[in-house]
């Protein structure tokens, strides 16, 4: 290497020591280029949230696969330890192997001997960085003037004893089965809660990495949660292709490229890879629901309800939600007037359901006699008579023998087109909402009660259901309408 060259060289070594992209170019310079925007961006968002004056406390790495974000975490391990042996930094993948694999790359980077004199290796940058000889395991290791300054772990791995001020999450969610199953993403929530942030230190920082899988994947539950509970969000979200058609990086995936990868992918799993939008949007069974602004009317004002129903579907276990609707039937249709969706124990939900009803003046009322439900009918139906001093509700009761997932697909489609919530309805009861935008036409849905009560609905004004020794509904709400209810 000429002189020239040695001044070359030395002028990159130093902008690497200063300029996180500036040392990912030098490290990798096929990859990194000043043309690819979106890796100056990134690589300045890095550098600003862990040695910059940027005050949040998580960073949120949203990119399509193959763009460099797993490349650019494990890089930016290797400049924080080369400027400073005070960090210390955890990182936490999808299994214990992947996990390993970003140790490794860090540790065998810093421990590089130089071979060509013409080729910058890490040492070149920062010469008085080192593994602490006989601290070098795969998963966790020192530098020689540090303590524990790196660990690699997982879901299923172990972060006993170790405090970290910089985590970083990477892909925790491989398969889309993983998106489907609301089970295993609340275990990636309550692992990243309970373990991770466990381990992080005063001050500390996190940086999450990831494609987005689902709406309540960590990703998700970080946007929505983690202000809530004081940390400052930030966020860096881009999608493969832009609105007005144009590429994040042509260089990286064209136009035609990603024209060719989406006719092969099936729908939901490119929508999440490709343009960052959660995978169960895409499989979600309900697309949409009607909405009214207020009930339909006569000219003078009255009500021209054919009847007032509800439906409930009292909590089978104790984790599952006790789904209750009022509605007004116009012309076969639903207009949901209230809502009851709670996990609260019977001896809340009995009064609050009660009150309910009478408030909204119901004529008949439904409810499964599945898992205590007949008890809780006959209480309903005491109450209304004892305290309330009313028979204006017909309290029936059935006891639901039919597959469940089956009748809430198979109604769907009546639901979406024949069902009206009021125009604010997720405001007024976003726990419910969340739940039915959420529900999914296949995979694992941890609750499926909101559905189940609303198919119901359906199956009321429908007269699909039997009543042991009961009339129709439509019977007893004209029978109802003739005394003056």
């Amino acid at each position: 290497m000429d002189k020239t060259q040695l001044i070359k060289l030395g002028a990159r070594v130093e902008l690497a020591r200063r300029s996180f992209f500036d040392y990912c170019h030098l490290m990798a310079p096929e990859f990194y280029k000043v043309s690819r925007k979106y890796q100056v961006e990134m690589c300045e968002k890095f550098q600003q949230f862990t040695v910059g004056d940027d005050n949040s406390d998580v960073l949120l790495v949203d990119l399509p696969p193959r763009f460099g974000k797993s490349r650019t975490a494990s890089l930016l391990v290797e400049w924080l330890l080369g400027r400073s042996p005070d960090w210390k930094i955890m990182t936490g993948s999808y299994n214990e192997t992947l996990s390993t694999v970003l140790s490794k790359s860090v540790r065998n980077t810093i421990q590089e001997i130089k071979a060509d004199e013409d080729i910058p290796i890490y040492s070149d940058v920062f010469p008085n960085t080192h593994v602490k000889q006989g601290d070098a395991a795969m998963n966790l290791w020192s530098l020689e003037d540090g303590y524990n300054n790196y660990l690699a772990t997982s879901p299923s791995g172990t972060a006993t004893g170790f405090g970290a001020n910089l985590l970083i999450i990477d892909d925790l969610i491989k398969l889309a089965e993983e998106a489907f199953n609301e089970n295993r993403l609340d275990q990636l929530w309550s692992w990243f809660t309970d373990t991770m942030l466990s381990r992080l230190e005063s001050g500390g920082k996190i940086i999450v990495i990831m494609t987005r899988w689902a709406t309540r994947d960590l990703a998700g539950r970080i946007m929505d949660e983690l202000p809530d509970m004081g940390y400052k969000v930030k966020t860096m979200i881009e999608t493969a292709q832009h609105p007005d058609g144009s590429m994040l990086c042509e260089d990286i995936l064209s136009a035609d490229e990603f024209k060719r990868r989406k006719n092969i992918t099936s729908p939901e799993i490119f929508a999440a890879n490709y343009q960052q939008q959660p995978i169960d949007v895409q499989g979600r069974l309900y697309k949409s629901f009607k909405t009214y602004d207020r009930i339909p009317v006569d000219s003078s004002g009255n009500s021209i309800a054919e009847y007032t129903g509800s439906y409930t579907d009292t909590a089978d276990e104790g984790s599952d939600y006790l789904s209750s609707y009022i509605f007004d039937v116009i012309n076969g249709e639903a207009y949901i007037r209230d809502v009851v969706f709670t996990q609260q124990p019977m001896e809340i939900t009995e009064p609050l359901l009660t009150r309910k009803l009478f408030e909204n003046k119901v004529n008949t009322a439904t409810i499964e006699s599945n898992n205590g439900g007949r008890g809780f009918a006959r209480e309903v139906d005491r109450t209304l008579k004892n305290q309330y001093r009313t028979n204006q509700t017909v309290i029936q009761w059935f006891h639901n023998s039919q597959n469940k997932i089956a009748r809430i697909i198979s109604n769907s489609m009546w639901v979406m087109e024949h069902i009206y919530f009021p125009v604010d309805w997720q405001t007024r009861w976003p726990e419910l909402a969340d739940y039915l935008l959420r529900y999914q036409r296949e995979g694992k849905n941890k609750h499926d009660d909101a559905p189940d009560a609303l198919t119901g609905v359906c199956e009321m004004i429908l007269n699909k259901i039997q009543y042991d020794d009961a009339p129709s509904v439509a019977d007893q709400a004209a029978a109802l309408r003739q005394l003056g209810f």
